[in-house]
C-alpha cells in the first residue's frame, strides 16, 4: 500500500495494459549552448487564466497559451486527491517562469520565449489528438518564435 491507500499492484496491473504509442521515426537535434539559447515552457498542469480553461475528462486536447508576464494563472488540474498548496504558495512550482527570468538576469540562458504553453495532463489513453494535432501547432508556434529549449513540467 501507498500513502494515499492506492494499491501499488493495482496501479502496475492498470498501467501494463496502457497501450504505448510507437514513433516510427524519432528525430534528434543538437540545441544550441543555453546561454544562447530561448527557452520555453510546456506544461501539463492546465494553467489557464480567467475565463478560459480545461474541460474535465480526456477529451480535451487544446492547449492554451501563456503570456510571459502572466501570473494570475489559475491549476487546471480538478482531482480532489491533489494537493494544490505548492502552487497556491508558488506559481514556480509548477510554472518556473521567475526562474527563467532569474536565469536571464544572470547570463545562464540566452532568452526567454514571450508566449509559454498549457496543456491538460489527462489525456485519452492513445494520445492521438495531442500527437497528430495540438502538439505539432504548439510546436510550430514554438518554431515561428524561434525556441530553442522547452522545458516541460506537470503537476
Amino acid at each position: 500500500m501507498s500513502i494515499f491507500g492506492k494499491d501499488d499492484q493495482a496501479i502496475q496491473k492498470f498501467a501494463e495494459t496502457l497501450p504505448i504509442p510507437e514513433f516510427p521515426q524519432c528525430s534528434f537535434s543538437k540545441s544550441k549552448p543555453l546561454a544562447s539559447a530561448k527557452i520555453a515552457i510546456v506544461t501539463t498542469a492546465a494553467l489557464h487564466q480567467d475565463g478560459a480553461g480545461f474541460e474535465l475528462g480526456d477529451s480535451d486536447y487544446h492547449y492554451e497559451t501563456l503570456s510571459r508576464s502572466a501570473r494570475n494563472l489559475k491549476l487546471g488540474h480538478h482531482s480532489v486527491n491533489f494537493d494544490r498548496g505548492g502552487f497556491a504558495a508558488d506559481i514556480n512550482v509548477v510554472y518556473p517562469i521567475d526562474r527563467l527570468e532569474e536565469m536571464l538576469s544572470s547570463g545562464s540562458i540566452g532568452a526567454v520565449a514571450d508566449t509559454h504553453y498549457s496543456f491538460a495532463g489527462n489525456q485519452s489513453a492513445s494520445v492521438s489528438e495531442i500527437r497528430l494535432d495540438s502538439g505539432p501547432h504548439c510546436a510550430q508556434q514554438m518554431l515561428n518564435e524561434h525556441v530553442d529549449v522547452v522545458l516541460l513540467t506537470g503537476t
